[in-house]
């Protein structure tokens, strides 16, 4: 049984969910608080010693983090991540820009807001989060504009990894009214079969 350690509210745990609920993989779900520092104990630092969830316990001994590198594993030989050498390419062009030019940003006002509640000595690195959040927004934006997902017509990875902290980053102070194409891709995004909110 796969057993992955984890808390739904965080976006890089969330999509690990959704990509075993959309694929139908039979799993246990173990909640760690980040907040009491859950993730410090000996016990979780031999699964990760880098003290941070996601975690995969594989069940023969191994564990897997980075929720990027966990999303890779399971989505190997299924729709979400394609075959086709290029496209596979893409698939972590757009990972690799979520974890570099989106992430950093965005997760990052969204958890000094929303798990923190904006404290005043945090509030300068908070609201100098927002140029780069925008500027990751207006780009996927432009990208959507004549594409469904971000890797062809159909959801890969790629979208999952994009989609689990940009839905949710008006917690983090932006304002995305202004992202037609973000919203309509939120909506075909949410028609995959196995969705589910980030509260379960």
């Amino acid at each position: 049984m796969i057993r992955v350690y984890g808390d739904m509210l965080s976006g890089n745990c969330y999509k690990i969910k959704l990509l075993l609920e959309f694929l139908g993989l039979a799993h246990e779900w173990v909640h760690v608080d980040i907040l009491k520092q859950e993730t410090h104990t000996e016990e979780f630092k031999r699964m990760n010693p880098n003290t941070r969830v996601p975690v995969v316990d594989l069940g023969n001994g191994e564990f897997l983090w980075e929720s990027n590198a966990i999303l890779n594993y399971f989505a190997d030989g299924t729709d979400f991540l394609p075959a086709e050498r290029l496209a596979r390419a893409r698939v972590l062009q757009w990972q690799f820009f979520e974890q570099y030019s989106h992430e950093p940003y965005i997760a990052t006002a969204r958890y000094i807001n929303k798990y923190l509640g904006l404290p005043k000595e945090r509030e300068a690195e908070y609201h100098g989060k927002q140029a780069g959040g925008h500027k990751a927004l207006a780009l996927m934006n432009a990208h959507l504009e004549k594409r469904r997902f971000f890797v062809g017509e159909n959801p890969t990875i790629a979208d999952i990894s994009l989609y689990a902290y940009t839905h949710v980053a008006e917690e983090g102070g932006f304002d995305l009214s202004g992202y037609p194409n973000i919203q309509r891709w939120f909506r075909d995004f949410a028609a995959i079969p196995g969705y589910l909110t980030m509260q379960g």
